[in-house]
């Protein structure tokens, strides 16, 4: 853009990451809605929190409320949520903190946005997978039979496609692990992503 010429700070996330003990990152939960990705993303954050990692969480709900409760859900205004997300949490990772960020994000095209805004090194990709009929019997908000009804338009998984990951960094399929396996699992694949290699 033009006139726009970003400021340069002595201070980056090297120097940040090497105060704090541990390199920060995005770590972006995607699924359907009832999947379980808020419930796996506040239990990883919490493992995290107690072993000293600063962290931040951002989620779908939340975001929806203050930042961008100016967008609606058509698909224009859902790509520029997650955009407008994907910058908030490069920031975050640029002042030091593992984000755990959840979000539907449901196609493909919008996640590659998101790894690129972020950075592919910067960027773990959980895929929680959960049927459907899962989500749907789970229902803990009452979206689905919304709509079901039609009282909810453009509905992920109902009457809007959710398009599988191809290669997420992990996958966790919440029928068949149980939520502490689960979260173990999550975290041991960070543990190395936070270390700080010696030079």
């Amino acid at each position: 853009m033009e006139n726009i010429i970003p400021h340069d700070f002595h201070i980056g996330k090297k120097e940040r990451n090497k105060l704090n003990g541990h390199k920060s990152f995005v770590v972006w939960f995607t699924g359907l809605s009832g999947s379980g990705k808020s419930t796996l993303a506040n239990k990883v954050e919490h493992e995290l929190f107690e072993q000293g990692i600063k962290t931040f969480s951002l989620d779908g709900d939340n975001v929806r409320k203050g930042l961008n409760n100016n967008l609606g859900f058509s698909a224009e205004d859902r790509q520029e949520n997650l955009r407008r997300i994907a910058e908030v949490a490069k920031l975050l990772v640029e002042s030091g903190s593992v984000v755990i960020a959840s979000f539907i994000s449901p196609l493909e095209k919008d996640r590659a946005m998101i790894k690129k805004i972020i950075e592919g090194e910067d960027f773990v990709e959980v895929f929680v997978n959960t049927s459907l009929e899962e989500c749907e019997r789970r229902d803990v908000k009452g979206l689905y039979k919304k709509a079901r009804a039609g009282e909810i338009k453009n509905f992920t998984g109902v009457d809007a496609p959710y398009e599988t990951p191809e290669n997420p960094d992990i996958e966790i399929k919440t029928e068949e692990e149980n939520l502490e396996d689960a979260i173990k699992r999550i975290v041991l694949h960070l543990q190395d992503k936070l270390k700080i290699s010696v030079q």
